[in-house]
């Protein structure tokens, strides 16, 4: 079996969404003086890989721990969407079997560009491509930027998907090829609105 850590690196001066809290890590207890090395973390719940949950979009919504477990879990296909420019549409989609209970991973150039520098013209997805997926009964969607929606715009792409799948945004599919994997992502077990994840891909 091959492992591939699709997870951005939480670090100070990473890449974040604009308008979310910088990364901060300070160390406060330091081996001699102190029994043990020990830091304070300070991040916003959307930072770098993560999930969001319905609580991201409404009050009353479910939090990251009422997630379904078996969201987190499961048979993936990775689709190469590297030729597409700024939007995914369900054109780009229809040429995939993609099967209800499906984890579907779009890679786009977003990967081939990497995440040094946050970019607002990222590739992201519109509605009739985040109807298709739904309409296929897949049960979670991941993307390769912080967000799922175009910059600043279509908040309905990213209510539509959050009310009926598990979605995580942020994955580096940069060293990934297309194909089937078994994934794994898993989110603090936090009641809140998101959480930072570490998600593996298994290519056996």
């Amino acid at each position: 079996m091959k492992f591939y850590d699709i997870s951005l690196l939480i670090k100070e001066g990473m890449i974040i969404y604009p308008g979310n809290p910088e990364v901060s890590i300070k160390q406060y207890a330091f081996i001699p003086q102190d029994p043990v090395n020990e830091s304070l973390l300070t991040f916003g719940s959307h930072v770098g890989t993560h999930i969001d949950s319905e609580r991201h979009i409404k009050n009353d919504g479910k939090t990251v721990v009422e997630t379904p477990l078996e969201n987190f879990y499961g048979k993936c296909k990775v689709l190469d969407l590297t030729h597409v420019e700024l939007e995914v549409h369900e054109e780009d989609l229809k040429k995939y079997e993609i099967d209800k209970g499906d984890i579907i991973l779009l890679k786009t150039k977003n990967s081939l560009r990497g995440y040094e520098v946050f970019r607002k013209d990222f590739i992201h997805v519109k509605m009739d491509a985040a109807q298709f997926l739904i309409n296929e009964g897949i049960k979670t969607l991941g993307c390769d930027y912080l967000s799922v929606k175009r910059y600043g715009r279509d908040d309905e792409v990213h209510d539509l998907l959050i009310n009926n799948l598990t979605l995580f945004e942020g994955l580096d599919l940069s060293e990934v090829s297309e194909g089937k994997y078994t994934f794994i992502g898993l989110p603090l077990r936090i009641a809140c609105d998101g959480s930072p994840a570490r998600v593996i891909l298994i290519e056996n």
